[in-house]
């Protein structure tokens, strides 16, 4: 009988936590939908992540409008990255409340012009929901194709229109989106950079292996019309058709003090260079920039290396025992590995010859895995700082069986 009693209270006690959870549940639900059609919903967040989904942490949602309806746009916020997806509104809403139903997420917050409203799962059986006085003033944009603040901007650019990056309107074509992020990334990277230089009357910019001058004719934009600076732009490219034609293109986009020069890295004339960059020259080439740019008493070093031949062959052949070995012999871990190996002894000889040194991700490596930069800025070393760092990289060759670096012996270390 008592136990019965016992059973029957339980079942009742259960029964109550469920109508509170859907109780509170639908209050926030409630309370979502009409601010969707009364136009006063201005964002949610969804927080406290405690579903399968690896590395998830958070869930943002907002109203957009694209191709003439509006959708709600969920950003997944994890770890290392973002992931959009956006909804029609009535499937957003259900997804929403999925996420609450099974708990995945514990934490929703709601803002409205009107009011905030906060629900939270703090176990199985106990939630709350409470509305509190509204935190903000106006509703966001809904254009999803707002333009972005980008400091190379797309119209007027007579070079870009020539590179086909722009139509005649000034319109970034659709197939040259992501060169055209590209560019805005690069010069984004390069502006701290670039702002924190010395002062000088002119300032000598060498840009190795230019290409068709992509980023050239960008960085050239952005110290002379936006940075307002006395610029000298070089590029050195070995292919004479892509010389001529940059050269064409900087006389019709007036660039009076931008111009490109066929040659290779190793012969060109670097004495005068403020700035030295080399993106994506292969293997030792990229070496040789730094050499040229070290001995040039170059500010700033900027290189994006490629192809890490050199190092990978000294792995291959003295094949040294240590207690990483165990990974080398996977093919794929060992171009990894010589490529931070390269790049890491790069960085030290740099350090050693008087810069310091960062190591970033320059382009995503969705569109290639050769992604790392290399930045130095000139900084005086101490004797003592320079020993510990040539010891460090004796040390390094030794344990990695290395018989040198080839920046190592341009050099002459």
């Amino acid at each position: 009988m008592y136990l019965n009693e016992y059973t029957n209270l339980s079942l009742q006690k259960n029964k109550s936590d469920i109508f509170i959870l859907m109780s509170h549940l639908k209050e926030f639900i409630t309370a979502l939908t009409q601010s969707l059609e009364d136009n006063t919903f201005v964002k949610l967040s969804l927080g406290n992540y405690k579903g399968t989904t690896e590395g998830l942490k958070n869930c943002y949602v907002k109203r957009v409008h694209i191709k003439q309806e509006d959708k709600l746009s969920f950003t997944y916020r994890y770890q290392t990255k973002d992931i959009v997806k956006n909804y029609s509104m009535e499937e957003g809403v259900s997804i929403i409340q999925n996420f609450i139903e099974t708990a995945e997420f514990k934490h929703g917050t709601l803002f409205t012009l009107e009011f905030d409203a906060v629900f939270e799962c703090m176990s199985k059986d106990k939630t709350s929901f409470k509305k509190n006085k509204a935190t903000q003033t106006e509703l966001p944009t809904l254009d999803h194709n707002i333009q972005k603040n980008r400091l190379i901007a797309a119209e007027g650019k007579s070079y870009l229109q020539q590179l086909k990056i722009t139509d005649a309107k000034g319109q970034v074509i659709p197939s040259s989106q992501d060169k055209y992020k590209q560019i805005n990334h690069y010069v984004e990277l390069l502006s701290p950079l670039i702002k924190n230089l010395p002062k000088r009357q002119t300032l000598e910019v060498i840009d190795m292996g230019a290409g068709k001058g992509y980023l050239t004719f960008a960085l050239y934009d952005y110290l002379t019309n936006v940075l307002n600076l006395n610029a000298k732009v070089t590029g050195i490219e070995y292919r004479k058709d892509l010389v001529d034609l940059c050269n064409d293109i900087a006389k019709k986009s007036n660039f009076k003090s931008l111009q490109f020069q066929q040659g290779t890295i190793i012969d060109a004339d670097t004495t005068q260079a403020n700035v030295l960059i080399a993106l994506h020259a292969c293997d030792t080439a990229t070496d040789d920039a730094i050499y040229k740019g070290i001995t040039s008493n170059a500010d700033l070093i900027v290189v994006a290396p490629c192809c890490h031949k050199q190092i990978r062959r000294e792995l291959e052949q003295h094949k040294t025992k240590n207690d990483l070995d165990f990974l080398v012999k996977h093919g794929i871990f060992l171009e990894r590995h010589a490529e931070m190996l390269t790049d890491g002894l790069r960085s030290l000889i740099l350090e050693y010859c008087g810069y310091s040194t960062k190591v970033f991700q320059f382009i995503s490596d969705a569109h290639t895995p050769k992604n790392v930069m290399i930045v130095a800025e000139k900084k005086s070393k101490s004797e003592s700082q320079k020993q510990e760092i040539l010891n460090k990289l004796k040390e390094t060759k030794k344990y990695f069986g290395i018989g040198s670096h080839y920046l190592e012996k341009l050099m002459g270390l």
